[in-house]
């Protein structure tokens, strides 16, 4: 079994092995992945928020919310590994509107996504996005591959466990010390 890198908001991942899936979970959130077929690269980047307000005042951290950061990064790391910007295409995920009523967040990610991916004239294999359920998605960037499933559509969780009994209770102040494998 190959790498499996799970990316948070304001992460990103690259790959450039066959057996290697970056994966993650977007609500309102946007991922977009690339990938470069020749040189078998791909990477996926999750963000919060398109652009920032011109006035608004960002620290170093702060800009790993924003797809105008993350793209530049994801693109940059892409290109240290061997793509080509020219050669790029993309898959853009996410942008659910997971609360109704509240504002259309997700649709606006979706909107700058599509645009700065468009503006950077790289070119569009799949769009995901919309919708009012969380998406998870898994990206091999060596092929180029992607699937998404909103939460709808995952797997069940069995509701069926097994519960090891509840330890007998203990008097206030004692003090229980767990070792390795529960011995």
């Amino acid at each position: 079994m190959g790498a499996r890198i799970q990316i948070v908001q304001g992460g990103h991942a690259v790959g450039n092995q066959p057996d290697t899936v970056i994966a993650t979970l977007l609500g309102s959130c946007i991922a977009v992945c690339l990938h470069d077929a020749q040189a078998h690269v791909g990477g996926m980047n999750h963000f919060l928020l398109g652009e920032p307000e011109n006035t608004q005042m960002l620290s170093p951290a702060d800009l790993q919310c924003y797809g105008i950061h993350a793209m530049e990064l994801l693109i940059n790391a892409m290109m240290a590994v061997g793509a080509k910007r020219d050669r790029l295409r993309a898959h853009i995920y996410g942008g659910a509107n997971m609360i109704a009523g509240m504002s259309a967040i997700g649709r606006r990610n979706a909107e700058f996504a599509r645009s700065f991916v468009e503006m950077e004239q790289i070119a569009i294999g799949r769009i995901d996005v919309g919708g009012t359920s969380a998406r998870r998605v898994e990206f091999m960037p060596y092929e180029g591959r992607a699937r998404a499933m909103t939460a709808a559509e995952a797997d069940p969780i069995s509701r069926q466990r097994t519960m090891a009994p509840l330890p007998t209770p203990r008097p206030a102040g004692d003090l229980e010390l767990f070792s390795p494998q529960g011995r």
